[in-house]
């Protein structure tokens, strides 16, 4: 394919120049990104006079019932694989990261206390950690146990998600009994953007180098008492969590998985539950007006993807891909679907709300160019199907459905299969040619690609490679000049939209609901639902 020039991109002056300070509503903002180390001030430490904003005081107490959708019977605790949304939730409920996305939606320490790039290109950090830290059975924290944590990821023969994230590490040693070093074949200014992904939890090292990760154990605010995969998971109050001066309001906390989208509007109107993580976005307002409910609207780069494996036919010719592209009415699906609650995509996953955004041509909906690609393609018609289930979002259903309708006049036949709730994950997402997925922004457009973009990563939902990409991607991570990281940014951004195997439809407000005596400071992070997972430990009773 011909390969895009960045002349013919525009970046959106915010991103591209963003004022000190500018803080997206999701993701870090520039000047949280420089203070981490990308930019000449690489080799000073973080400061971590982390203060909250004013806020009323919390007070400890109480029963925090929280009814989640997407949980099934395949969940468990294994880091590694975690997908589901009632164990990412979990593992922020249970687990510690050496650090976590704030509520302000900048980079803040949990396991860590600081960090620092000990090298000019950021080939090196090092990172402090809480000495009193203390695992659910009393055991302490300490720097072993998170060369272990690090290294089950890292392994040759490892199976985990998070790898592909990892690829640039080459050694994670222990300096002392509590600091760690991470040593890189080459710079990346994300490293402390990237540890705090839901996958690298802190888990207690075994004497073989392995991990304990089985029973849940873990050093986060609460411990598990209960655990039923996909139906329920509870927790009680670890008191030997080593930030308990910061939150752990709650004296329990209780998961009830909802994956019906009524029972949880039920559950949160009765009060049979203090909050639900997703609603219904057809009946928001009428919930909205409901005595004792809130409504936590929240713009974010969460976003639908229904990506298309591009080895394998029809999907290997890019203008079928293309023709499928052209038939979506984005605008239609955001109005009809989301009710308003969102904005278009433009088949990337990096959102305006989130750094390094590129303001590329926003692809409309054009059947002339459908018909044109799909008879490129040697079609005058075309079958393919989709799977999808509205546990992944309200209305995804009803969305592919639609999509069905605006494509049909351009030859497109799209058959919709509603797949079962329970195993989606393993049975349908990575397995099935043509499916639905909801992906939750990542901090950084490197996170973002290497999980799901990279050639060969084990969440590349579409099996797409090009060469251009994956070498703009090693570039992009170690460059410490933003203009030029800008650039690439932009450029990766025009080969997914042109050459991709994925349509990114819109990206959607995180929409919540609580009970009216669940308080939470004036800003909650949007990158995953009830404050980032973190809801649990920073929210309380009136």
């Amino acid at each position: 394919m011909k390969k895009p020039s960045i002349s013919e991109t525009r970046l959106h002056p915010a991103r591209a120049r963003a004022p000190e300070g500018a803080r997206s509503a999701e993701g870090p903002s520039r000047r949280s990104i420089l203070a981490g180390g990308a930019a000449a001030s690489l080799g000073a430490a973080l400061p971590m006079g982390w203060a909250r904003p004013a806020r009323a005081a919390p007070k400890r107490g109480g029963v925090f019932r929280v009814g989640v959708h997407d949980g099934s019977s395949t969940d468990g605790w294994d880091p590694a694989t975690t997908e589901s949304i009632l164990m990412i939730h979990a593992s922020h409920v249970a687990r510690a990261y050496l650090t976590e996305i704030t509520n302000t939606n900048d980079l803040g320490p949990d396991l860590a206390t600081s960090w620092e790039a000990t090298k000019d290109d950021a080939s090196e950090w090092r990172f402090e950690l809480a000495t009193n830290a203390t695992f659910h059975d009393g055991r302490k924290v300490t720097s072993a146990d998170v060369v272990a944590s690090m290294m089950y990821h890292l392994a040759e023969d490892s199976a985990s998600a998070a790898k592909p994230l990892m690829a640039g590490i080459t050694n994670v040693r222990a300096d002392g009994d509590h600091a760690v070093v991470f040593e890189l074949e080459a710079g990346n200014a994300d490293l402390p953007y990237l540890v705090s992904d839901y996958h690298l939890t802190i888990q207690p090292a075994k004497p073989d180098g392995g991990i304990e990760w089985e029973n849940g154990i873990g050093c986060g605010p609460y411990k598990v008492t209960e655990f039923s995969p996909g139906i329920r998971c509870d927790f009680v109050r670890h008191d030997g969590w080593h930030r308990a001066d910061e939150g752990a309001w709650f004296d329990e906390v209780k998961m009830t998985v909802l994956n019906d989208p009524n029972a949880r509007q039920a559950a949160i109107v009765t009060g049979d539950v203090d909050a639900v993580t997703d609603i219904d976005l057809k009946t928001a307002d009428r919930l909205a007006q409901a005595p004792g409910v809130i409504l936590d609207d929240v713009p974010s780069g969460t976003h639908i993807t229904m990506p298309m494996f591009c080895d394998v036919a029809p999907f290997d010719d890019v203008n079928v891909r293309l023709a499928l592209k052209h038939a979506i009415g984005r605008q239609e699906i955001v109005d009809k679907i989301l009710f308003g609650r969102g904005i278009v995509g433009n088949d990337h996953p990096i959102g305006p709300t989130m750094p390094y955004h590129a303001d590329l041509p926003q692809r409309e909906q054009d059947l002339d160019k459908a018909r044109f690609h799909l008879k490129k393609a040697g079609h005058d018609t075309l079958s393919v199907e989709i799977s999808v289930n509205d546990a992944i979002l309200s209305g995804a259903t009803n969305m592919c459905s639609l999509f069905a309708e605006q494509a049909r006049p351009a030859g497109l036949d799209i058959k919709v299969n509603q797949e079962p709730v329970d195993g989606y994950w393993s049975n349908v997402w990575l397995k099935k040619p043509f499916c639905v997925v909801s992906w939750a922004a990542r901090p950084t457009p490197d996170v973002m690609f290497s999980l799901a973009y990279k050639a060969g990563a084990d969440w590349n939902e579409s099996h797409w490679e090009n060469e251009r990409f994956n070498e703009l991607l090693l570039k992009a991570k170690s460059e410490t000049d933003d203009a030029l990281r800008s650039e690439m940014y932009a450029e990766m951004q025009m080969l997914c939209r042109d050459d991709g195997g994925t349509i990114v439809p819109f990206f959607r407000n995180r929409t919540s609901a609580r009970r009216d005596n669940v308080m939470h400071d004036d800003d909650i992070a949007a990158v995953w639902e009830l404050d980032g997972a973190r809801g649990y430990h920073r929210w309380w009773f009136a």
